[in-house]
């Protein structure tokens, strides 16, 4: 499943962008390593970062079945802190 950013032009216009920015990707909390894995594009000269852009991301990790690094290190410590072993 291929995913496109979305990029503003000018007077409130809309295209397909190169890839996602950096910004986005620290916002959904991916990593940029595993968003290479995923074949998520990203766009290394982009500097801003859309809200529309990031849902879609979320959307994707969704649909996919995919939870981001770091919420699965915090879901591990979670569990970890709840059930400690026997001591």
């Amino acid at each position: 499943m291929k995913i496109q950013s979305v990029v503003q032009k000018r007077k409130d216009r809309t295209r397909k962008g190169k890839g996602f920015s950096r910004g986005e990707l620290e916002e959904t909390e991916i990593d940029f390593r595993q968003a290479l894995k995923l074949a998520i594009p990203i766009d290394l000269r982009r500097k801003t970062k859309h809200q529309e852009n990031v849902k879609i991301i979320k959307e994707h990790m969704r649909k996919m079945g995919l939870k981001s690094e770091k919420r699965k290190k915090e879901v591990l410590l979670d569990k970890r802190r709840k059930h400690p072993k026997d001591q």
